[in-house]
């Protein structure tokens, strides 16, 4: 019976990835649970997965209310650039 719940850190890594956009399911995240108390490593990438995760939903907030254009004298020099192109 246990041995259905073993996995390698191939896996675990894969259901880290997995759990973290919550698609793992609850039985996925049981043998990741398992793995971890045998395996320190996936335990970190784990918990490391998590914080950048964490970051990176912080730092994407945060330019969603940014407005990001470009200058008016810029537009109309890429302009007259692709105008050449075209000629």
């Amino acid at each position: 019976m246990f041995k259905s719940l073993k996995i390698t850190c191939d896996e675990a890594t894969t259901i880290c990835d997995k759990n973290q956009y919550g698609e793992a399911t609850l039985l996925e995240k049981l043998k990741l649970n398992i793995h971890f108390i045998r395996c320190k490593i996936c335990f970190k990438y784990t918990k490391q997965n998590m914080t950048l995760t964490k970051i990176y939903k912080g730092h994407a907030n945060s330019c969603k209310s940014l407005k990001h254009c470009m200058p008016e004298k810029d537009k109309k020099a890429l302009k007259q650039e692709l105008e050449k192109m075209k000629a």
